[in-house]
C-alpha cells in the first residue's frame, strides 16, 4: 500500500511542476494581445490632443490680418539715378536740360509767332490808312517788329542828306535800311531754333550712349556674380534701356517744333517783308517822310 501511496504522490508533484511551468507562458499569451489595444487606446485618445493643438495654431493664423507690403519699383527712374554712376547722372542731366530747354523755346517761339501774326494784320489796318507815314507809325504797337521796320524805314529817308550816306541813292539806301529791319525781325525769329535741331538730332545718340553704357556694367556684375539666369540680366538690361527711350522722347518734340516752327516763321516773315515793300514804295514816293 506504502509503494502505491508513494507513486500517486509523486505523480501529483510531476503535474503540479508542470503546471507551474506553463503558468506564465498562458499569462503571457493572455496579456500579449491587450498591449494593441492599450495602444490604440492611448493612440485614440491622443489624437483629438493633436487635432486641437493643430486647430489651436492656425486658428491665429486665420484671424491675423493678411498685411500688404508695398515693393518699390527696383527698375525705375530711382533706381537708375541711385545706382547709376557719374556718366550714367551726367547723360541723364545732359538729356532734362535738352528737354527744358526744347520745352521753352517752343513755348516761347509760339507765342511770338502769334504774337506777330496779330500785329500784321493791325500794321495792314490802321498804317496804311494814317494821313502821314509818323502818324502810322505811331497807330502800331510800340514794340512791335512792324513798328521798327516803319520806323527804320522813315529814319532812313529823313536822315539820308548831309551824311556821308548822301553819296548813296536816296532808293538804295531806304531799300538797304528796310532790308537790314526786316533781316533783324528774322533773326529774331529764328533764335533758338539751331538748339532745337541740334536737340533733335543728338539727343538720341546721347541716350543709345546711356544704354549702352549702363548694359556694359549690368554684364560686368552679371559676370563678376556668376549668375547668368533671365531675372538676373532682365532687369539691369531693361535699366539701362531707360536711357534710350528718354533720349527719344526728347528728341522726338524737337524736330517737331523745329518743322512747325520753321513753316509758320516763313508765313510770318513773308507778312513782314510785304509790309517792307509796301513801306519801301511810299518812301519813295514821298519827298520826305512827315
Amino acid at each position: 500500500m506504502f509503494p502505491r501511496l508513494k507513486s500517486i504522490i509523486a505523480a501529483l508533484t510531476v503535474t503540479a511542476a508542470a503546471g507551474a511551468s506553463i503558468a506564465p507562458h498562458v499569462a503571457f499569451a493572455q496579456a500579449a494581445p491587450a498591449a494593441p489595444a492599450t495602444t490604440a487606446t492611448a493612440t485614440t485618445g491622443a489624437a483629438p490632443a493633436v487635432q486641437l493643438a493643430q486647430a489651436d495654431t492656425s486658428e491665429p493664423g486665420l484671424s491675423a490680418p493678411t498685411s500688404q507690403e508695398t515693393v518699390d519699383n527696383p527698375y525705375g527712374l530711382g533706381a537708375l539715378w541711385a545706382q547709376g554712376d557719374f556718366v550714367a547722372k551726367g547723360t541723364l542731366l545732359i538729356l532734362v536740360i535738352f528737354s527744358i530747354g526744347s520745352w521753352y523755346i517752343l513755348v516761347t517761339k509760339l507765342y511770338e509767332s502769334l504774337k506777330l501774326s496779330r500785329e500784321a494784320k493791325d500794321a495792314r489796318k490802321n498804317f496804311f490808312k494814317a494821313a502821314n507815314l509818323q502818324e502810322g507809325a505811331g497807330k502800331l504797337k510800340e514794340g512791335s517788329a512792324f513798328r521798327f521796320v516803319a520806323e527804320s524805314g522813315i529814319t532812313a529817308s529823313n536822315h539820308h542828306e548831309g551824311e556821308l550816306t548822301e553819296h548813296i541813292d536816296r532808293n538804295t539806301w531806304i531799300t538797304t535800311s528796310v532790308q537790314r529791319s526786316v533781316d533783324e525781325v528774322q533773326a529774331r525769329l529764328q533764335s533758338g531754333l539751331a538748339f532745337l535741331a541740334t536737340v533733335g538730332s543728338t539727343a538720341p545718340f546721347i541716350g543709345l550712349f546711356g544704354t549702352v553704357w549702363g548694359i556694359y556694367h549690368a554684364l560686368t556684375a552679371i559676370g563678376i556674380a556668376g549668375q547668368a539666369s533671365i531675372d538676373k540680366v532682365a532687369g539691369p538690361v531693361g535699366e539701362a534701356l531707360i536711357m534710350t527711350a528718354i533720349g527719344l522722347a526728347v528728341a522726338v518734340p524737337a524736330v517737331l517744333g523745329y518743322n512747325w516752327l520753321v513753316r509758320r516763321n516763313k508765313v510770318t516773315l513773308d507778312a513782314v517783308r510785304g509790309f517792307g515793300a509796301d513801306l519801301h514804295g511810299v518812301l519813295i514816293g514821298a519827298k520826305t517822310a512827315r
